[in-house]
């Protein structure tokens, strides 16, 4: 065990990649890029050591029109779309008003998944997105990845979030004209409580898409044919001084579904505790697909994770993840740089 995670520290300092951090301002202008990466390894059963990398790479441009108003451009790409053949993650335009809220126009995700309230992980897996180590690691059957809905990001939407304030935050998006489906709608809301000792936050949303025609929530999922797709889902999280706690889970129903089941739940729960440069947390997720078809085979998963996080700088960090899926055991281990 030494041994293995010695040598996973050792790649995960040789294979770096570099980041920077550039912002223009001129007038009311402003540019701004950021660049984030990490690069390590991931070892399934403990050997056959396997490259890990994670990149993201954003450009936003902002131009005040007036007072209180903002008139912005974003563009996003990183591995996810890498792996999708995606030529972006985000790319979308935004008209914010200060005291009312912001609309979004193009390719993003909805305000249902920008709402949710995910589960707390010092790793670098991207537990509360879509994890990487499921494109390492194959399952026998498809896995709810997240415990977000998830209406994915390739179609042209429109999103419309308020301005948090003391009551909560909530937002709607449509999006149509996609590839996979005929329409989508999505709701969400999310609760802040940041006041006093101990802070906490709860997020709700929904979700509908029309007609799936071989939609792909993940890029390592079968692709999902169906009438329609139904989704909801709950996220929780309290803090209490270096503590944080949370839980989240999503279920999804597919009517009429074609091939392989992808629909069902996801469960998720974790804590984390910092202490100066260091952070500890313990992560589980929990999937079961085909529940609500019974002429379809089902399929679980249980993944636990154990991570431990050196905090270098504000820009690097190092970090190391000891894993259980179902069958499989793994060590993965990488170095961040983000700007």
């Amino acid at each position: 065990m030494k041994k293995h995670l010695l040598r996973g520290l050792i790649f995960g300092l040789v294979f770096v990649e570099s980041g920077y951090a550039l912002q223009y301002n001129y007038g009311r202008s402003a540019l701004k890029f950021n660049v984030s990466g990490q690069a390590g390894v991931i070892e399934p059963d403990f050997h056959d050591t396997l490259f890990l990398g994670d990149f993201e790479l954003r450009a936003q441009y902002n131009y005040a029109v007036a007072r209180g108003q903002t008139f912005g451009l974003v563009y996003e790409w990183d591995e996810e779309a890498l792996s999708e053949h995606d030529w972006a993650h985000d790319a979308f335009a935004l008209y914010e008003v200060q005291d009312l809220g912001r609309v979004e126009i193009g390719l993003t995700h909805s305000v249902t998944h920008k709402l949710s309230v995910g589960i707390p992980d010092v790793g670098g897996l991207r537990v509360n997105h879509n994890p990487l180590f499921y494109k390492r690691i194959s399952p026998d059957g498809n896995v709810i990845p997240n415990t977000h809905a998830n209406s994915g990001h390739d179609a042209p939407r429109v999103n419309l979030v308020s301005v948090p304030t003391n009551v909560g935050q909530y937002g709607v998006s449509v999006a149509a004209f996609g590839e996979d489906y005929d329409y989508a709608v999505d709701g969400g809301v999310k609760f802040r409580f940041p006041n006093g000792k101990i802070k906490s936050a709860l997020s709700l949303g929904a979700s509908f898409m029309n007609n799936l025609d071989g939609f792909s929530p993940a890029s390592y999922l079968d692709e999902v044919t169906a009438d329609w797709r139904a989704q909801g889902s709950v996220g929780f999280n309290i803090q209490y001084n270096s503590w944080i706690f949370g839980t989240s889970a999503v279920a999804i129903y597919d009517k009429n579904p074609v091939g392989a089941p992808s629909d069902g739940i996801s469960v998720g729960s974790g804590v984390s505790y910092d202490i100066l440069n260091y952070s500890l947390s313990l992560s589980y997720l929990y999937s079961k697909t085909g529940i609500w078809h019974r002429d379809l085979p089902q399929y679980y998963d249980h993944t636990v994770i154990g991570s431990f996080r050196y905090k270098y700088s504000e820009n690097m960090e190092l970090w190391t993840s000891v894993g259980l899926t179902t069958k499989t055991p793994f060590l993965s281990t990488a170095l961040k740089v983000a700007f």
